[in-house]
């Protein structure tokens, strides 16, 4: 298997049910021999996830520490059938990297057709980089409407080691396998992230490469693999961005959804 550049989605104390700083997960990442990691901690909806002025902030932080590049950004959840996030447009320019999801503290389950256009609203969504996790079998999704949409919006989907390890997730191993093989048929590329709550979890791809190598999946669709080309994507894709809205208030740094 190739060598792991890149872990994207995991979560600083800031997201309260996470328990290290961004400096002891960025040392983490050295640790791991990552070129660069992704500390995208939860938007509102999420029991005391950090306001406004969390994000807002951003532009205090080294974006390269212990020769480790760092994307600060958010887990940004779905909140709605139409993809509705609970992040505003206008916050989008202060976070690096964009993850959209589905968590049942803020999403109330639907049926098949609600659930997948709620995937779909996300993946229109122009800001919107990842959609994570969404191997959950509660959720009844059409994988084959996602991996078009994706296909068609340009968007990565991904492959969740802690999602994978779950135990109360259905058919999570069987799903993932699913979505594989409609990445590899309409050349969707994905990324494989730990999802890490602590530092000694950082860059932990175990069960992510084990369903990426049971399914043959190939490697040239793995963002993990190549830095450079997941770099380019990320920039290619904020030329392409609209103009984020300028509306800014400092009320609005403690609005919760």
């Amino acid at each position: 298997m190739a060598k792991i550049k890149l872990d994207m989605h995991t979560h600083s104390l800031m997201s309260e049910h996470a328990y290290n700083t961004i400096l002891e997960m960025v040392i983490a990442a050295k640790h791991a021999k990552l070129s660069a990691i992704g500390i995208t901690d939860h938007t509102y909806g999420i029991p005391n996830a950090p306001s406004y002025i969390y994000f807002y902030n951003f532009k205090v932080i080294p974006r390269r520490m212990y020769g480790v590049d760092l994307y600060l950004g958010a887990e940004i959840n779905i909140v709605d059938y139409d993809g509705r996030l609970s992040f505003e447009d206008y916050m989008m320019k202060y976070v690096d990297i964009r993850l959209a999801g589905m968590h049942d503290v803020c999403y109330k389950c639907g049926s098949g057709d609600e659930n997948t256009s709620a995937i779909i609203g996300a993946l229109k969504n122009p800001y919107v980089d990842i959609i994570v996790h969404m191997n959950d079998g509660k959720y009844n999704l059409d994988y084959e409407k996602i991996v078009k949409t994706a296909a068609s919006e340009n968007k990565i989907l991904e492959i969740n080691n802690n999602a994978l390890r779950s135990t109360w997730r259905k058919g999570a191993w069987e799903n993932d396998s699913k979505l594989l093989s409609l990445c590899k048929k309409y050349s969707v590329p994905v990324i494989m992230d730990s999802d890490a709550h602590f530092a000694t979890d950082v860059g932990n791809l175990t069960n992510c490469e084990k369903i990426i190598k049971d399914n043959k999946f190939p490697k040239e669709l793995v963002m993990n693999y190549d830095y450079d080309k997941f770099g380019k994507f990320i920039k290619d894709k904020r030329k392409k961005e609209p103009e984020v809205p300028k509306r800014f208030e400092s009320k609005d740094f403690f609005i919760k959804v």
